[in-house]
This record gives structure tokens, sequence and C-alpha cells, in this order.
């Protein structure tokens, strides 16, 4: 048998050494072979691709298992079965012979195989017990040469079986064994598989995007073109935002449209304000909303504190409101999920699809964002079912939240359902070395688990640095008075897929699988229009230790002219989305030389780019920082003002105060995702050390404000922040707290000052100098108090509980030390001279005066 003749790309650390001279002479026939050697190779059921000598699966039904042992002992301890309609294997191999070895069992039923298509033969996988690694068949001996064997699940049995599954344990066969490290692709115009859906990402989940909304020009249009504008950067396909619900959902609060029960505004918070800027680089971007958490008015029929239902009407009106405000804003919102990740009520979600159907919203529900559960549920109701457009999972790999990737899964009953399967939420990963993960996520999501989209969490991490997560996404901006930006590995990873592919093409299941049969390797999608105009495979190697050959064969009517190659080296510092090199497939064949570490796109499209674009370098926000807030457009936060719990949001001043001031309008406790604190928002720098924060306060009810100061680490859940806390109340009632990151709160002074009353404004100040720590209201020094557990930090606004307080005229001013005293010159050297000419010694400054406190107030 002669070999075929292949063009070879090598690629080196992810570039093409000597492109154009490398091309020119790679193009070098094989020599012929001789007969196959009678060489006889054992291939196990789980090594699984659509190359040669893999087992390629075909249909949703096919289940895995492994770590079997006495006393089927099947082989390696593996075996896959099927019991679903049109689900087959087939095996490619280049031999004389085949022999497949299966496992018999009282439920298994009649499987029908066959050799390049020829007549099938039934095989009976019934025993009266159940064996592993049973012989059950043997092809006649063959031509020796290239041949494909298949198996195909009948639904038939025999009468003593009680069920129809067939199996595959591992196949011996006699012919050409396979060569190490080099994987056969066939990428052919009929091939089949799901429908792509796309890749994208989340704001919200909460806050993640806060900072970028106040980051100035340029640098906010480039990190949007970075995240939305096609052939730039992430070229996103899908964004997904958090409907808010004033309450914290992991790195702040995101606003509601309708704190209070009737009031809607469509301008609260900034995720309009993105998806305006994606769909304006983006027409095609799909947009999706989920709530997170909801105002505590929803549901609550008896007006109780926390008395809150997300499950009820009331919450199927707010969504429906949300769509409105959409379209306010010009957006067609595509999707809308339930509750995220606190599981799915179905009367619920029946209710809902048939509130968007009465008044004609054309959007598609997903459920239940998050597990799998909501897939039998599915299959055993039918009006459930009907009312679900996608089966949306959350981290569906291996090592969950932030994990491995390294494995997925779905289940036989998600994918049973005959609903597109979403991954829709994944990742927690670093920005740089979550890349690998992100991209085992995409690619083995669909080979595992049939996954179609992928929706990394979050966006970018627009958060101050204190917050958790904070350099998880696929980019970091947490600095918007400086304008410095950093664009992650995972970034160029997601370029990797969404600027070779679009939503709407399908998944070729034949040309997709593990590398060399084996997920150690790496895997590969391979992906094409209905046209069959183009295609793309994506190679990752991400797990792999040595380089590697993929043989590419095209055909079925797909375009056989220049394959475009783009990179990304997945370690630390390596080189993102490089355009490589091209190869031209000779005879429809061409072959490439991946490096592990990596990833690869081979593309017959075109349009592909690597923006240049670049941030400035780090820089702190300069003291003194004031802000009167009359800037701000109303029901927005105040700029670089991070809600933590609650919404704190420019509007018309009270108590007779002309302009704009802030106001916390979350009127009662939310219906929380995470664990409840006071309504408390964050700004500023966390180098911050010695300085005043002040504010004007008006206490619109009975209760208590609080001014912090350096503030610093927080964990979850957000009452775990750690800084200094002022607290006054409106009896005159005051204290300052230290809390740390594990929630432990001290209290290091308190007393009463004159009374605050409601309906009045004040002044607050918090000031540090050193480990003093000390106390005013209406410029009176109440108290003051050393302490050195905190050094620096940010300032922060806040309430106890849930007040409609407001701030207003907020400044930090830096505190300046006298400087340190000069110490006295050094005698002159020796050296002749008269009385006259020599100066007077300069006496040393004096000492600074000590710190006098007035008594602590009582």
């Amino acid at each position: 048998m002669l070999q075929s003749v292949r063009h070879r790309v090598l690629l080196w650390g992810g570039a093409v050494t000597s492109a154009l001279a490398l091309l020119s002479s790679a193009v070098t026939p094989a020599p012929a072979n001789a007969a196959t050697a009678a060489t006889t190779v054992s291939v196990d059921d789980s090594i699984q691709g659509s190359g040669r000598d893999q087992f390629d699966y075909h249909g949703s039904g096919w289940g895995h298992a492994s770590g079997e042992g006495a006393p089927a002992n099947p082989y390696q301890g593996t075996n896959s079965w099927t019991d679903h309609t049109g689900d087959s294997v087939a095996f490619d191999f280049t031999g004389t012979g085949l022999t497949l070895h299966g496992v018999t069992d009282p439920g298994h039923g009649i499987g029908a195989v066959s050799i390049d298509g020829a007549a099938a033969v039934d095989v009976d996988f019934y025993a009266t017990s159940r064996t592993g690694d049973v012989a059950l068949w043997t092809s006649p001996t063959l031509t020796d040469g290239p041949h494909t064997f298949t198996l195909t699940w009948t639904g038939r049995k025999n009468a003593a079986a009680t069920g129809t599954a067939v199996t595959v344990d591992r196949i011996d066969f006699t012919g050409e064994a396979p060569e190490p490290g080099t994987t056969e692709i066939a990428v052919d115009g009929s091939g089949t598989g799901r429908t792509f859906d796309g890749i994208g990402a989340i704001s919200g989940g909460g806050g993640n995007s806060r900072l970028l909304i106040n980051y100035p020009e340029p640098q906010r249009s480039q990190i949007l073109d970075y995240l939305f504008k096609p052939g730039y950067g992430a070229s996103l396909q899908l964004l997904k935002v958090e409907i808010g619900g004033d309450t914290n959902s992991t790195d702040g609060s995101e606003p509601s449209i309708e704190h209070t029960r009737g009031t809607v505004h469509c301008d609260s918070g900034y995720e309009w304000w993105l998806m305006e800027q994606a769909r304006k680089r983006n027409p095609h971007i799909k947009l999706y909303g989920l709530a997170w958490g909801a105002p505590g008015w929803i549901g609550n029929t008896d007006n109780s504190p926390g008395g809150g239902d997300f499950w009820s009407q009331d919450m199927i009106d707010y969504l429906t409101d949300w769509l409105g405000c959409a379209r306010r804003h010009g957006l067609d919102i595509d999707y809308l999920g339930g509750w995220n990740e606190r599981g799915y009520d179905k009367a619920w979600y029946e209710k809902l699809h048939s509130t968007l159907a009465d008044r004609h919203l054309p959007v598609r529900i997903v459920a239940a964002d998050s597990g799998l559960d909501v897939a039998d549920d599915m299959l055993k109701d039918t009006q459930f079912a009907d009312s679900v457009d996608v089966v949306g999972v959350h981290y569906p790999c291996e090592g969950g939240d932030g994990g491995s990737a390294d494995t997925c899964y779905s289940s036989d009953n998600a994918q049973a359902t005959g609903k597109p399967l979403w991954a829709s939420e994944n990742g927690s990963l670093d920005e740089n070395t979550g890349a690998g993960a992100l991209i085992r996520s995409i690619t083995r999501g669909y080979l595992d688990g049939r996954f179609t989209a992928y929706l990394n969490w979050p966006l970018l991490a627009a958060v101050y640095p204190n917050l958790p997560y904070d350099t998880v996404g696929l980019a970091v901006a947490d600095q918007p008075w400086s304008g410095a930006y950093d664009l992650g590995t995972s970034l160029w990873t997601t370029a990797q897929v969404t600027q070779v592919t679009r939503p709407g093409w399908k998944f070729v299941d034949q040309a997709s699988g593990y590398l060399d049969g084996d997920r150690t390797n790496g895997s590969y999608v391979t992906l094409k229009p209905a046209d069959n105009s183009a295609y793309s495979t994506i190679v990752e190697t991400s797990t792999a230790s040595s380089a590697q050959t993929a043989d590419f064969t095209i055909g079925g009517g797909l375009p056989t002219g220049t394959v475009h190659i783009w990179s990304t080296d997945l370690a630390t510092g390596g080189r993102g989305f490089v355009h490589t090199g091209d190869a031209t497939p000779e005879n429809g064949h061409f072959s490439v030389t991946l490096e592990p570490g990596h990833v690869y796109s081979l593309t017959t499209t075109t349009g592909q780019g690597h923006g240049t674009a670049a941030g400035p370098p780090q820089g702190h926000l300069a003291l003194p920082y004031r802000d009167s807030f009359e800037q701000h457009t109303p029901g927005r936060e105040a700029k670089y003002l991070s809600d933590m719990q609650g919404s704190f949001e420019t509007a018309p001043c009270r108590g007779g105060r002309q302009g704009r001031c802030v106001r916390q309008m979350a009127a009662e406790k939310p219906i929380e995702w995470q664990d409840d604190s006071d309504a408390f928002a964050l700004l500023g720098d966390t180098d911050w050390q010695d300085y005043t924060v002040a504010s004007d306060v008006y206490l619109e009810q009975p209760g208590t404000v609080e001014l912090i100061g350096r503030a610093g680490e927080q964990q979850r859940p957000q009452s775990h922040q750690a800084g200094y806390f002022l607290r006054v109340a409106d009896t005159g009632r005051w204290s300052v707290v230290r809390s740390d990151s594990g929630g432990r709160l001290t209290t290091l002074a308190d007393g009463t000052t004159r009374t605050l009353g409601t309906h009045r404004w004040h002044n607050l100040s918090l000031s540090f100098s050193g480990t003093t720590i000390t106390a005013s209201v209406d410029g009176r020094r109440i108290g003051a108090v050393d302490d050195s557990a905190y050094s620096t930090g940010q300032i922060g606004l806040g309430v106890v509980g849930y007040q409609t307080d407001e701030f207003d005229n907020l400044s930090i001013t830096p505190i300046r030390h006298p400087a340190a005293p000069r110490p006295p010159s050094p005698p002159p050297c020796p050296r002749p001279s008269t009385a006259a000419n020599r100066r007077p010694s300069r006496p040393p400054s004096p000492s600074p005066r000590p710190v006098q406190r007035p008594p602590t107030s009582r």
C-alpha cells in the first residue's frame, strides 16, 4: 500500500520557522511500503477520536465507564455502551482482519456489525452473567489496506434478555500499528454534529465589570474592542449580564431597575451601557439576562423583612419590565434565565414561558443555570420541557468552579432532551494561568458532554484588587484613574475559537476527538457552516508533554485551498493569537507538527486579527480627591464608587439641599444570593495611607450611617471586609469598629455625642495618621484611638441595615506630616583657613510637638 503524499507545516513554539522556505521544502513523497506487517494491535474502547485506530462514537446515548474490576473484568477496566436509537460506533484501521470484544450481560441485546458498508451481521451481547473482554465477532480475512468497522444499535434482543444495550470493550486487528504521536484527522463535508451556539462571557455575579465604565478614553474603547470587536481580540459571540437585584453576588451588588414596587428606572446600573457597546461593535452578538437576586418587595405578600419570594409572579413581571427597559435602550434580549444556581421551580418556568408568549416577547428560556437535574424533570414533564429552550449547566468539567477541566460530563437525559446543552457558566480562572482549563472546557466540553456554548465567568476583572477574584476573566482593568489594563492569555485563547467560527456552524463529530486517542495528548474539534464553504479545526495540546503530528485529509466538498494557522502559547508570557503560517493541501492532504502547551486554529476563513492598542502604566489615585456628585447621571453609581451591598445611586438631594447626592436606594433586605450584610460601597486606592475621609450625611429614617477608612481585603461574603468603620446613629450614639476579613468586629472606641436626629444634614469625618484614628461629627472631635491593624486602604460609605440615607460632598484629603528633623551637618574636613572664612554650624531643627488628644466623649 502506498502512503499518501502529505504537506507538513512544522510549528515550533507557536511560530513557523522560515515559513515560506519550510512550506516549499516540506512537500516530500514518502517511500512506498511493502505489504503491511502482520502485527496484532489491541485498542481499548476509551481511545476516542475520528482518526485511524480510534473509536468514533455517533449519537447521543453512548456511556463510557472506567474502573470496573471483578467479576466482569473488562479490558483495562473500561467499556462503552448504548441503548439509544441511531447510535453507532466506527473504527478505521489498516490491515487484514479484526475481532470485536465486548461485555456480555443479562440486560444486553443485539447489535449489527459490518465492514466497509457491507451487509450487516447480528451479534448478540446477551449472557446469563456479566463478563468482560468477550470475543464476540471476527471478520473474514480482508484485503490488506484501509477498512472501516461499524457497530450499530438495533433495539432488538433475544427472548431471555432484559434490555437492548450493546457494548464495546476493545478491538484487536491484524495490520499496521499506529505511528506513535500521530493523529489522522479526516475532515469531510458530509460529517454531522450538533449546532455550535457560540463562546461568550458573563458580566455580573457580581460587579465584576463595575470599573470599566469609569475608564478614560481611549483606554475604555480599547478594552471594549478587545472584548467585542470581531477580528481584534476575544470577538465574543455571547454576552450574559446580571439582572440587578441590589444584592451582592460575588464582587459587589448590581442595582435593580425597581428598588421599590412600581417605580421603574430603566437607566440604573452599567449593564445597559455595556450591552450597547457590545452590540455597537458586533451587531450579531447574542444577549442573555440572568438574575442572581432580586429586590426584597418581590413576592413579599406581608411586607415582612426578608420575606421576598423569587419564584413568584412578581418576579416574572419584574423580568418583563427589565426586557421592556432593554427595548428602550434599543436592545433585543435573546435569552433569559431564572435564578442563578438556586435550582428551579417548574411551574414558575411554565408561567414565564406563557407570559413571554402572551406579551409577544420572542426570548428563549434557559434552565436552570445550575446542575443537570433539570434535564431529568424535562424528560418526565413535557409541559416543563416545552417551556425551556436551552439546558444551561454550570461548571460541567473536572474540578468544577476554577477546576482543571481535564474531563467534562453531561448526562444521557440532558442529551436526550433534544435541547442545546450549554456550559452557561464556567471559568472562575485567572486571566493567564486559567487559559489551559478554558480551552479544555470548550473542546472537551463538546467531546465529553456535547456542550455547544461556553460562557466564561467573568468577562473581566474590572474590580478593586482587594476583592475576591481580582484577576479572573479575560482581562484585568482595576485602575480607571490611570487607564492601565492587562489582557490575559485567556482572551487570546478565546480568540482561537471565536475568530475562526460562527454561531450556527455545525460540529463535525468525525473530525473531533483526542490526539492519538489519548486525552493527555490534547483534543481537537472541527466546525463548518451548512454550505461547506469553510472549515476550522481547533486543537489544544495543553496537557501534552511532547510534540505531535496531525495528518489532515480534506474532502466531502469542503474547500481544499490555503489553511491559515494561528496559535497561542499557554506558557506564562507566551505569545497570544499569532499567525504562525499557512498550509496548502496537496491532493487534499496536509500535516502539522503541534508543540505542547499550545492552542492552534487551522482555518480556511479570513479576517482574523490581533489588536495593537496598549494601556499606560499603573499609577496611584492622587489625593486630595473630592466629589460633589453634581456631574453624574441620576440613577447611576458615582465615579469609582462600587456597591458591595444595596445600591448607592446619584439622586436629587433631600432635606432642602439643591443639586445631587448619593442615596442608598434599597429600602429593604433583598432576596439574596449570598449572605446578608449592611449596605455599603467602596472607593479609591488600596494604597492610600494617612488621610481624612469626610462626607455630609442625611438620615432619612432612624438608624445608623457609616464612614469606612483603610478598607482592605474582602473575603466572601461581603461582610468579611477588613477596615475601620465610624458608625453614628440618629441618637448620637457612635463607635469606631475594626472589622477583619474573617467577619470579626472589634469595637475600639464608642460614646455618645449630640443627637443628629433625622431629616437634617450633618458632616462626619474619619482621620488616619499613623496608628491614630480620629472621629469627628460636624467638625467636633468625638473620639480618638490607636490601632495598628491596618496602615492603608480605601474609603467607603454605608448604612447599618437598609435605610435610604444620603451622602454629599465626599472628600479624601491627605494628612501632611511635619518634615523629619535634619541631622546636624558633619564637621568640615580639616584644612588651612582663617576664622573669617569659616561658617558656623547650622543648629538642628526643633523636634515636632506631641499630638494632644481631647478626652473621648461618652
